[in-house]
């Protein structure tokens, strides 16, 4: 019997070795065509290195026959008549389009991508872990392109890895009610524009949603979702990091990421804490004041230029809103306002044993008694009543939890809040 387990175990440990060697081979595979691809890309950058380059834009074809363009700087104060290399693409050089320019020869050398503001491009929603997922779910597809005949054992177990940090909708506790609305809004138009056509809304697309209610109650964590949900670029920007003290700048800004978001359908924009751009107007003259204003102007303005079939979405989020300026909130603006409110007995079961199903655990946990403690406790602070029974549990040498555990941590927090909310 011993023999036999022992063979079983090698057979087992040789499946794994042999498929970490398949993996490995793929992704040595993958490196060289990088590397190749990198080799040609690095000569076409040396041979453009030789005679000075100069960054113009399209303005139009000189001519019928598309032999000749017309080009202006980036200045816009020069404009030439130039001709193009034989391996530029006629048909991409459309008016606004970048490319660079031979000094000597006056020859389009290439086209180049639109330019983007740092600011904006740091904007670009993605974090190391869903960048892991992203690079997981790249390889086996490769795997299965080249080796049809490949099944990845449970020992690998890829799917658990990719899990990590992707946000789904069954994460979401409690918010059932604002999921299907979010989803209304935003997911919607974007994957099935079609739909509403057929009914005969498609020129009253929503634009964008406001997500408002109090602190931790679950708005940014939506907007994640969303983001790990629906195909399509998602820009993430706290507001008060739009503010400037050059005049013009948060304007500048505002334009560049709509720009940008235009340029690269479908697209969503996520503005967390917009009270601190979109606060309602007044007659006071100060200079930061004014500077705020003509942000907020400009994100009007840019609201209004989006076309109800421009696959563009905005969300919003605020714990403020009775400050927001009633311009802003108007239809065919925000076409749809979802308030995020703190959970009630139900809501918080579903929250807090979302939260506890990652907990290591030993004896019966009685939920109920751990939630009815945890009266007007938000989605956050049910978080961290797993955290501090955690901290309970390593206090007294152990590596799980028990209920104990979960009801010192509910005092705990009760505690807490009764001091925050004491003068």
């Amino acid at each position: 019997m011993d023999e036999i387990l022992r063979r079983l175990s090698a057979v087992a440990e040789y499946r794994r070795k042999f498929y970490l060697c398949q993996i490995i081979h793929y992704r040595i595979r993958a490196a060289k065509r990088v590397l190749r691809d990198a080799k040609k890309e690095y000569a076409t950058t040396q041979s453009l290195r030789r005679g000075g380059q100069l960054v113009t834009l399209v303005e139009g074809p000189y001519n019928d026959h598309n032999q000749r363009f017309i080009v202006k700087s980036s200045s816009g104060a020069d404009r030439h008549i130039v001709g193009i290399h034989s391996k530029v693409e006629k048909e991409k050089l459309v008016p606004g389009t970048r490319v660079s320019l031979d000094r000597t020869t006056m020859t389009i050398m290439r086209i180049l991508p639109p330019q983007v503001d740092p600011f904006v491009y740091n904007m670009i929603h993605e974090d190391p872990i869903n960048a892991n997922y992203s690079a997981l779910r790249e390889l086996t597809e490769q795997i299965r392109e080249h080796g049809e005949s490949i099944e990845l054992p449970p020992e690998l177990n890829l799917k658990v890895m990719w899990d990590t940090g992707h946000v789904k909708y069954a994460a979401v506790g409690g918010l059932s009610d604002q999921i299907r609305q979010l989803r209304e809004s935003i997911e919607l138009p974007l994957t099935n524009p079609e739909l509403f056509l057929r009914v005969g809304i498609g020129m009253k697309l929503p634009k964008g949603v406001l997500l408002y209610g109090p602190p931790g109650t679950g708005k940014t964590l939506l907007a994640k979702a969303i983001s790990c949900n629906v195909d399509a670029k998602f820009l993430k920007v706290v507001s008060s990091t739009i503010i400037h003290k050059s005049i013009g700048e948060s304007a500048r800004l505002i334009r560049e990421m709509f720009k940008y978001a235009r340029n690269h359908q479908p697209c969503i924009i996520f503005m967390d804490e917009i009270d601190a751009i979109a606060g309602r107007r007044s007659s006071n003259r100060k200079g930061s004041d004014r500077e705020i204003q003509r942000t907020l102007k400009e994100l009007l303005n840019q609201l209004d230029g989006l076309n109800h079939l421009e696959k563009v979405k905005i969300i919003m989020a605020t714990n403020r809103l009775d400050v927001l300026d009633p311009a802003l909130l108007r239809h065919g603006r925000i076409d749809r306002k979802i308030e995020i409110t703190l959970p009630n007995r139900k809501s918080r079961m579903e929250i807090f044993k979302i939260h506890a199903e990652g907990v290591t655990k030993r004896g019966e946990i009685d939920y109920e008694a751990v939630v009815k403690l945890a009266e007007g406790f938000n989605g956050a602070d049910l978080r961290n009543v797993c955290t501090e029974a955690g901290l309970f549990a390593i206090r007294a040498e152990r590596d799980y939890v028990i209920h104990g555990d979960f009801i010192k941590g509910v005092r705990k927090l009760n505690e807490a809040k009764k001091l925050e909310s004491s003068p």
